[in-house]
């Protein structure tokens, strides 16, 4: 298995098509932008990738700027693959947005995470994550 922060070159046909299906797992309500515009548009976020066998089994991504209060990390779209779930996977994508964020100085990494979503939950927590008492407001544009 191979956890790495994917480049630019990294980016191929084969492993855009593995992220619809493994991303429709996490919400299949979501709408999805391809790799290639987030590297193009948003170069300060970071993109975890976990292949096993050439096969991408797992991705999480984190969205770092700079606001009056510091410079912070948001923690975004972390999948597993069901077929890979409780073999660490989620844990070792976390690990290295972690260490980035560390090498990176950054104040704060935040993340959002469904009530539901146990299992999550009790990784955050054990990442030394703690829940921030506030709301979370969302206004969609699309």
């Amino acid at each position: 298995m191979e956890i790495k922060i994917l480049q630019a070159p990294d980016i191929t046909a084969r492993l855009q098509e593995q992220l619809t299906p493994l991303y429709h797992q996490l919400n299949d309500q979501l709408r999805q932008l391809s790799l290639s515009e987030i590297m193009e548009k948003a170069p300060q976020t970071d993109i975890v990738v976990a292949i096993e066998n050439e096969e991408l089994v797992g991705i999480a991504m984190m969205a770092k700027y700079k606001v009056i209060s510091g410079h912070k990390g948001m923690i975004e779209d972390v999948v597993v693959s069901k077929d890979h779930r409780g073999k660490g996977i989620g844990r070792k994508l976390m690990e290295k947005l972690l260490e980035k964020a560390e090498t990176e100085n950054l104040d704060d990494v935040l993340l959002f995470s469904g009530h539901h979503r146990t299992a999550a939950i009790t990784l955050y927590k054990s990442l030394g994550f703690q829940l921030k008492e506030s709301g979370l407001y969302i206004k969609k544009y699309s």
